[in-house]
């Protein structure tokens, strides 16, 4: 009898090696490698490796075919991220913080298509089916029809599935809980959690049961395991939100079926998480007007504009390197945006700490949020309000210029909608303002916007 190899797997990226070592050469995370035996095929419905394979059929792009069927959950802010509600056989993979409100949610989606006469099955590996019903009783969902079971054996959640005639929802709180007997490895490892998505999501195609499988995350905010899983899925989903705050963020990082970095907003409350009709409001709800370094960004999420408040603060430094703290918006852009200040506006930072902040704990990745962050800085240094009743957006390039963002019309109606009267914007681009009541102020260069705003006297503009 042939002596098993060895091979050791990192937990982190996934990378497999023959040898043990410290640090992984693909990721370069320390301890992450881990001794894991070879698959043995014992999991109900895995090829056997002696099998031989038969000639398929190739077809053609062109042919009829039909839109995905949709169950449409009731949350309005879920069935957004989702591109209009759960497509049936579609696996979804949500990650987030402990206690961030993952299993909240997935009580609530649960409950309500079990309420719609739609079979939902809840198979829970982190908690006992007494502390899930405990949830539901605080939620007021103990009387919904869901379908509840404590497990963590992957045969014998399979043999469940087929045992139930139709299933329209299934859910796996957690998927690093599972375990098969045929993996001689701990549950949670990449082995482990690879192969019980790869049966889970077999199983959800082949049947038409829409899938919904809990992920951990690392330190770094990233769903934990190999990240082959993410792409097993159709759609991955991030919660943000700090858990001191009571406002939570629903993500989309991959959808086939919809947009990507669409939001949801959510607010928790004692009933569970509560939709957030008009996020804007929302993020704008405690701003103090006439304050030095705020400044009202117009942005988009998806194909959702939302307007939030970036707050910069700029004081003299007493250390040989300044600080430079960022919240919320990326590092890296701050840092390009201080030097394109010095070198094409004569602003010099290089004495100050600068901190700069996102209002409400939503985190941009939009580059038109450069403007609004400029301003944000140049009114801070200056110790003077920028105009209360103004948006910004626009993307600075390393000349110095604005250039034109996407979406214009959406940003200036959602600014005009919550009551404001003016928007600094790129100068380049046509715009159809027949159906708009706000002054547009065109900006053409980085320079401009310091004259238009009565800051140039913080430097030599050019």
């Amino acid at each position: 009898m042939a002596k098993q190899k060895t091979t050791f797997a990192c937990q982190s990226c996934g990378a497999v090696t023959t040898q043990w070592s410290g640090r992984c050469g693909s990721c370069s995370e320390w301890n992450t490698i881990v001794e894991e035996l070879p698959e043995v095929h014992a999991v109900p419905g895995s090829p056997s490796p002696a099998r031989k394979g038969n000639a398929i059929a190739l077809e053609g792009l062109e042919g009829e075919f039909a839109e995905e069927p949709r169950l449409v959950t009731g949350i309005a802010e879920l069935d957004r991220v989702l591109g209009g509600g759960l497509v049936a056989g579609s696996a979804i993979l949500i990650g987030g913080e402990p206690g961030i409100g993952k299993s909240t949610i997935l009580l609530q989606v649960s409950a309500a298509l079990a309420n719609q006469k739609r079979t939902a099955l809840y198979f829970t590996g982190e908690e006992a089916a007494a502390q899930v019903r405990m949830r539901a009783k605080r939620l007021e969902l103990e009387k919904s029809p869901v379908k509840l079971a404590a497990e963590t054996n992957l045969a014998h959640i399979l043999q469940t599935l087929k045992a139930e005639k139709h299933t329209d929802l299934v859910i796996i709180d957690s998927i690093q809980t599972l375990w098969s007997d045929g993996l001689d490895s701990a549950p949670g490892t990449v082995t482990q959690v690879r192969a019980a998505t790869q049966m889970l999501v077999r199983h959800a195609k082949r049947t038409g049961t829409a899938l919904l499988l809990v992920g951990h995350v690392t330190k770094e905010g990233q769903i934990a395991g190999p990240k082959v899983v993410e792409h097993m899925v159709d759609t991955v989903l991030y919660f943000e939100g700090d858990r001191g705050r009571p406002f939570r963020i629903l993500r989309t990082v991959k959808n086939r079926f919809g947009a990507t970095d669409e939001i949801g907003v959510f607010e928790m409350g004692e009933k569970g998480l509560q939709e957030v009709a008009n996020p804007s409001e929302l993020f704008l709800g405690e701003r103090e007007a006439g304050t030095p370094g705020a400044a009202v960004y117009a942005g988009m999420e998806g194909t959702r504009p939302i307007l939030v408040e970036i707050q910069a603060l700029v004081t003299p430094s007493s250390l040989g390197t300044p600080r430079r703290a960022v919240v919320g918006w990326d590092t890296s852009r701050l840092s390009m945006l201080l030097a394109v200040l010095e070198a094409r506006c004569g602003v010099n930072l290089a004495g100050h700490d600068v901190y700069l902040n996102v209002a409400g704990g939503l985190k941009i990745t939009e580059t038109a949020a450069d403007l609004a962050a400029a301003a944000a800085l140049m009114s801070s240094l200056a110790n003077n309000p920028l105009p209360a009743n103004t948006v910004y957006f626009g993307e600075i390039s390393l000349s110095g210029g604005v250039r034109q963002t996407g979406h214009t019309l959406h940003r200036l109606k959602e600014a005009q909608k919550l009551g404001f009267e003016q928007a600094a914007m790129p100068a380049s681009g046509d715009l159809e303002t027949k159906t708009l009541d706000i002054h547009l102020k065109r900006v053409a260069r980085l320079s401009d916007l310091a004259q238009m705003l009565g800051l140039d006297t913080l430097g030599n503009s050019t």
